[in-house]
């Protein structure tokens, strides 16, 4: 038998899967639930993967605590399509679109939106982006089609506590790309939420997107059919051929996250994951130094420096032969990034604790 090796993943995306996750589409991968064929190799229109499709909602929906007030899409595009989509669908008329900027992924979504009406950038942490605007800093327009947010940012490691909140009437929409379920969330605050699936839900090439049923009676006409969010809720996202083996793997995420205990315990590890590496930094007298203000600081993406570049250099070097992968930071910032998404496990942090605890013995002092 072959024994199969596994390194402690800290990739920021596509990232870590469950490892029973990954055991159980190994197990179906060529006898899909009985019919003799992979899920690949099944129709989108079959019994079978009809029903792959309703549990996965019904899973999400048990997640979120979703009610019938909102529809569940599953996308193709990824969450970059989705800045398009979003202006496209909820922006009526010369309605204006505000977007919180704090990092670079809703600066992309800002420009997307801004390329095809009118959209403010109501609030911003740029150049350094280290932190979360407070309320009081976010200039909102009581008249806005919406305000769009990213609630966790990958590249710079920070993470809103809570959510921003809009005047009175005003929908709320969230790129939740890289903290979907990763802690109790009140989803009634929000008028659409969509996540990418490679960082926290499943395998790269489909977008889970949830939307309030009200907003899609702004859907305007004339949208390309793939661009138009009504459409999609009606053929219950079969108008055309989904992703069909994405949306398998994210229904056996689903499930994995039920069979935790939902999200208050994925929370719980979540956090405790988090403080263990922040610990290690903040324990270091100096030779680590945090990008994100403490305030800000990410439980999904822990962003740090060494003192120089060659040390950094040095700290990828001696992490490979200790099996941990996918630590250099984001190529736009440098440094040193450790992803620790729901499937990440404990274990895997704790080794790198370790590691990182180690650092400057292995360094002789050097800070």
């Amino acid at each position: 038998m072959t024994t199969t090796k596994r390194v402690h993943n800290f990739g920021a995306g596509p990232a870590a899967l469950p490892l029973a996750v990954l055991e159980q589409v190994q197990a179906e991968l060529l006898d899909f639930s009985g019919t003799g064929m992979s899920v690949m190799e099944t129709s989108h229109r079959s019994k079978a993967f009809g029903q792959v499709m309703e549990e996965a909602e019904a899973d999400l929906r048990t997640l979120l605590g979703l009610s019938d007030d909102h529809a569940v899409l599953f996308l193709q595009g990824g969450a970059s399509l989705q800045f398009s989509m979003v202006p496209a669908n909820l922006r009526v008329g010369r309605a204006s679109a505000d977007y919180v900027v704090t990092g670079r992924w809703s600066q992309a979504a800002f420009k997307e939106a801004d390329k095809s009406g009118s959209a403010r950038a109501v609030g911003s942490t740029e150049p350094s982006f280290d932190r979360i605007p407070a309320q009081g800093e976010i200039d909102f327009d009581p008249e806005a089609a919406y305000v769009h947010f990213t609630s966790n940012n990958t590249i710079y490691g920070t993470q809103w506590s809570g959510e921003p909140e809009p005047p009175s009437g005003v929908p709320l929409v969230c790129d939740a790309s890289s903290d979907v379920l990763s802690r109790p969330l009140d989803i009634s605050r929000y008028g659409v939420l969509y996540a990418g699936a490679q960082k926290n839900l499943g395998p790269a090439g489909i977008a889970v997107v949830v939307v309030r049923k009200d907003l899609l009676e702004r859907t305007p006409g004339g949208l390309p059919a793939l661009l138009d969010y009504r459409l999609m809720a009606e053929k219950r996202s079969l108008y055309n051929t989904p992703p069909t083996f994405a949306v398998y793997v994210v229904g056996q995420v689903l499930k994995w996250l039920l069979d935790l205990g939902g999200l208050t315990e994925i929370g719980k590890r979540n956090e405790a994951k988090a403080a263990l590496l922040y610990d290690a930094i903040d324990g270091s007298g100096g030779f680590y130094r945090g990008h994100a203000q403490p305030d800000s600081r990410s439980r999904m993406n822990v962003t740090f420096r060494l003192a120089t570049e060659d040390l950094e250099k040095e700290f990828l070097k001696e992490a490979g032969p200790a099996d941990l992968a996918g630590l250099k930071g984001h190529r736009s910032v440098g440094g040193l990034r450790a992803s620790i998404y729901n499937a990440c496990p404990g274990e895997s942090v704790q080794a790198l604790g370790d590691f990182m605890a180690d650092g400057p013995r292995r360094r002789g002092g050097a800070g």
